[in-house]
């Protein structure tokens, strides 16, 4: 995805003139709801971010929700954006110009989700990003209709890295997926590791979907660092734990930081080689008995992985059918007026708001892998070893870079 940089760039410039000033349109306001599940079906997110396991959480909240809104039928459609910008931008265009879409949802990939936000919010369409992590959807590439919800690359190693850092992790290299959402992570983590005194080595950048993370590895293994930080996701972070650990990075001194772990992750490198690894999560499945319950009921419809971004595509289709049915209309203005005036206080989010930056500040957790005799079920994975209140897990409004802000 280095390729896209400079677009993305222009995107950004373009997305801090456009903030502020009427949209083209006021969305596909006929009356009918149709919603939009664009996201990684078959590659490297396709399993805990995204996939089928994503359009089964959204699919259930509509059913959960009467399957109606405005009394029609609720639509769901979906489409592989094969972690490509132009193909996802083609997609979303068609959906909005021709199949009457009034909110893209899923948006998995940064790059991904910077260029539907910009395309969807001049077209006077909501975006609901729930699997790209980028904190710039919320700061300099903020739009009117964009919306993230579920975590950003901010709230991230504020969990994670201050628990490294404090433990004695001072010193770190970092590995880094070559487009936004890495960037965007490495930023935000040496900010993190450097205010609290640690101090950043060294840094290499590896394409999306690395098969082969060997001289990556040897990089960081020279670098004298005390912490190997992982700033990719996904098969990407799978592949760089399983080739350190044939590496012995781990045993020869070394730790590794997965800055954006699931627990399916988890579940795939296997609790003997994760225990004790601690990662920040915007959910965990078994964190109260409501979770529990829609855990339970989540898996029995086809759900896949019970990860944070599937449990926040629920939850994000479930306030989204409430501020269309609050507003009377399916007209972007006024949904999203309505969408951002109602708390979200759920299974996902307790006591949660959509700022006016577009950002759903809410509570985060640090969690910590149990050892293998400690599991009693297949997902049974973690500890909750913290709560973050989301005011400490995310900046202030009055930091955002969001240029809506100004006006």
């Amino acid at each position: 995805m280095g390729n896209l940089r400079g677009a993305l760039s222009a995107l950004t410039v373009a997305g801090a003139m456009a903030v502020g000033m009427p949209a083209h349109a006021a969305g596909n306001d006929d009356g009918k709801v149709r919603i939009g599940v664009l996201g990684d079906m078959s590659g490297v997110y396709s399993t805990g971010f995204s996939g089928r396991g994503a359009v089964a959480a959204v699919k259930m909240a509509v059913e959960d929700f009467g399957g109606e809104a405005l009394g029609e039928e609720v639509e769901v459609l979906s489409a592989d954006h094969q972690n490509k910008a132009d193909i996802a931008s083609a997609t979303a265009r068609e959906w909005i110009d021709r199949e009457k879409v009034d909110v893209i949802m899923d948006l998995t990939n940064s790059a991904v989700g910077l260029a539907v936000q910009q395309l969807a919010s001049n077209k006077g369409i909501i975006t609901i990003n729930t699997g790209a992590a980028t904190s710039e959807l919320t700061n300099e590439a903020c739009t009117p209709y964009g919306i993230h919800y579920g975590y950003d690359t901010h709230a991230l190693p504020v969990g994670t890295a201050t628990a490294i850092v404090k433990n004695g992790g001072k010193k770190w290299f970092f590995i880094t997926a070559d487009y936004a959402f890495g960037h965007s992570l490495e930023k935000n983590t040496r900010a993190v590791v450097e205010e609290l005194g640690g101090s950043v080595a060294g840094s290499v950048r590896a394409p999306l979907n690395t098969n082969d993370f060997s001289s990556y590895l040897l990089q960081a293994k020279s670098s004298g660092a005390d912490v190997i930080g992982l700033a990719n996701a996904g098969q990407d972070t799978t592949n760089a734990v399983k080739q350190a650990n044939e590496f012995g990075i781990v045993s020869g001194g070394q730790s590794l930081a997965g800055m954006l772990v699931l627990i399916s992750d988890v579940q795939s490198l296997g609790l003997d080689s994760t225990a004790g690894l601690q990662f920040t999560v915007g959910w965990y499945w078994d964190h109260d008995e409501q979770s529990r319950e829609w855990t339970e009921r989540y898996l029995d419809n086809g759900g896949t992985t019970p990860t944070f971004p599937h449990a926040a595509l629920y939850s994000s289709t479930t306030a989204y059918l409430n501020a269309v049915e609050a507003a009377g209309t399916d007209e972007s203005d006024a949904v999203r007026k309505a969408i951002g005036n109602k708390p979200i206080d759920d299974f996902f989010a307790k006591g949660g708001q959509i700022r006016d930056d577009g950002l759903l500040e809410h509570d985060m957790y640090l969690l910590k892998v149990k050892k293998p005799a400690e599991s009693e079920s297949r997902w049974d994975i973690a500890t909750v070893e913290r709560t973050i209140p989301g005011d400490q897990a995310y900046p202030p409004l009055s930091e955002s870079g969001c240029a809506m802000l100004d006006n």
